[in-house]
């Protein structure tokens, strides 16, 4: 069964995006981060992805704060990525209590590091986000382009002991074009790690196709506007029922 996680975008202290709700539960939702967090909990996920989109731009976290609540809040594993580009920045990351972080930049740019991290934090902290742009990886939030293809970085990663890439696919500039499943299939099958699909996801139909992949170790997902914009079928329950709700506090969690 390939996991699933709600992605939670945080710029300015706020979510990037907000559920769409029925007619009438408006007042439901919240653009705070950790009311987002509570929510998703509260619909069964196992684990949530946040990216600090400030942090992206400025190559360190920014809304740690935000991060720091988040954990407290659920107890499930949070994922974190944006701008995490240094030692120390990373240190601080996992020790306000989150799970994993994802490096991307720093990949490319700092192997050395990646390979220290791995060795004092172990493998399971620390996973690989490439972003890919015309067969080619963008680090620096996909702004800036390279020549190395994301199968040399993931075959490098692999090679300094990585053991789960987070792969997603732009398209002009767009994470949401297309699902690329042959991509995804030769990453898992060339380097023998597991992956996490970021992008391409838009329905239920994708959700069913990328299932056929984890038996090539394609395990997990990590989707954001299409769950916010409730694209898939149970999600039409769960609006209805939280058309009663006052608010989504702790009643929401299992």
């Amino acid at each position: 069964m390939i996991l699933i996680y709600p992605s939670i975008e945080i710029s300015q202290k706020c979510s990037v995006e907000i559920v769409h709700g029925l007619s009438g539960s408006e007042h439901v939702y919240s653009v705070d981060p950790v009311q987002l967090a509570v929510m998703w909990r509260g619909e069964n996920a196992k684990t949530l992805h946040v990216v600090d989109v400030d942090g992206v731009a400025e190559g360190r976290i920014v809304n740690e704060d935000v991060i720091q609540r988040m954990v407290k809040a659920v107890d499930i594993p949070i994922e974190m990525g944006g701008g995490l580009r240094s030692y120390e920045e990373i240190k601080k990351v996992l020790n306000l209590g989150v799970y994993r972080v994802s490096i991307a930049t720093a990949a490319v740019e700092q192997p050395g590091l990646v390979e220290r991290l791995i060795k004092e934090f172990g493998t399971r902290k620390i996973n690989i986000a490439i972003i890919s742009e015309g067969g080619k990886v963008s680090i620096k939030g996909g702004a800036t382009p390279t020549e190395i293809s994301p199968l040399e970085l993931a075959q490098q990663m692999v090679h300094i002991g990585v053991s789960r890439i987070l792969y997603a696919e732009r398209e002009n500039g767009d994470l949401d074009k297309s699902l690329p499943y042959e991509t995804l299939k030769e990453l898992a099958i060339k380097t023998g790690i597991r992956i996490t699909a970021r992008s391409g996801v838009s329905d239920y139909k994708d959700l069913v196709r990328i299932q056929e992949l984890e038996k090539y170790g394609v395990d997990s997902v990590v989707i954001g506007k299409p769950l916010y914009e409730n694209r898939f079928p149970c999600q039409a329950l769960w609006r209805i029922n939280e058309l009663a709700l006052t608010d989504l506090g702790p009643t929401r969690r299992v």
